[in-house]
């Protein structure tokens, strides 16, 4: 189990919810990140690995949510304490419904809503910004269900998820999963088509070069998707590990090449196989070089 379902008691509820994750971070505004760069770099992570991540030098954790979310308040008050005494916070989220059933017909909205009411405020406190959507298990539509009806419930869910991470200023950020690991929303650009089918402000897209490199997409849609992209996944294609190198892939120098044509200044995470302590150092050295950024 994720998560137990505990049901809305109404707006009042959500209202308190919502003023207390604001405070939280309003109490801390201006501590999430170094001030003096233009992107901040990340790494996907469990809470445990949180002190690694401040101690080897990231600009923030991105935690998964359904860890967050399975957690029992004092483990979660705890959590809290310990990233709001950082210099770091969570500006962002994966792993956000992880197995539980959005798409086929045992997905169950209520259900959904129940969860976002715990989750959502939770990402808030911690500092967050951005929930990345990729959670494969959720979406992959069923043998022989209808595809058309499998993307319906997608759209329902976003636009939910949108609607109650918009009193919480939260992104809900669709990521784009290759084969075979998802059978649905493999490329940015069919990412992109459903942002704007959903047509929600607090719904838009990241892209993760390791999908990008899987599903063999030129990396130009990062351009034509620029207004919508809020974040961005990083791995080595090869093996999925934290790169360490710029030759390791002849797209590197292509792909940081359109960030910086774009102008984008938010986060990217490593996301992949790799060690904080093992790995970290080299993989920041990769990432300073190769976006300009001062140690």
């Amino acid at each position: 189990m994720e998560y137990s379902p505990v049901r809305d008691k109404g707006p009042s509820r959500r209202a308190f919810l919502s003023q207390l994750a604001s405070l939280a971070l309003t109490a801390t505004a201006g501590r999430s990140a170094p001030s003096d760069r233009r992107f901040q770099v990340g790494v996907c992570a469990p809470a445990a690995d949180f002190d690694q991540v401040e101690r080897f030098g990231f600009d923030y954790l991105e935690a998964p949510a359904a860890e967050i979310s399975a957690m029992s308040e004092a483990q979660f008050r705890a959590f809290r304490a310990q990233v709001l005494a950082s210099r770091l916070r969570c500006r962002a989220f994966n792993n956000f419904t992880r197995t539980f059933r959005i798409v086929g017909p045992d997905a169950s909205p209520r259900a959904h809503e129940a969860y976002l009411d715990i989750c959502l405020p939770r990402c808030r406190e911690l500092g967050g910004e951005i929930v990345v959507w990729g959670s494969a298990g959720s979406r992959n539509v069923p043998d022989g269900y209808s595809r058309d009806r499998a993307w319906a419930q997608i759209v329902q869910f976003l636009q939910m998820a949108g609607e109650r991470a918009r009193p919480l200023q939260l992104i809900i950020a669709i990521e784009p999963l290759s084969h075979p690991e998802s059978n649905i929303i493999n490329t940015a650009a069919e990412a992109l088509r459903l942002v704007r089918e959903v047509d929600h402000p607090n719904v838009r897209m990241i892209v993760d070069f390791y999908h990008l490199r899987r599903e063999n997409e030129d990396p130009e849609i990062i351009f034509q998707a620029r207004s919508e992209i809020v974040h961005f996944h990083f791995a080595n294609p090869q093996g999925r590990r934290w790169p360490k190198d710029p030759g390791e892939d002849p797209e590197y120098a292509h792909f940081f090449q359109i960030l910086k044509k774009i102008g984008y200044g938010g986060g990217l995470s490593m996301a992949g196989r790799g060690s904080v302590h093992q790995d970290a150092v080299d993989s920041l050295a990769f990432f300073r070089g190769e976006l300009s950024l001062r140690p």
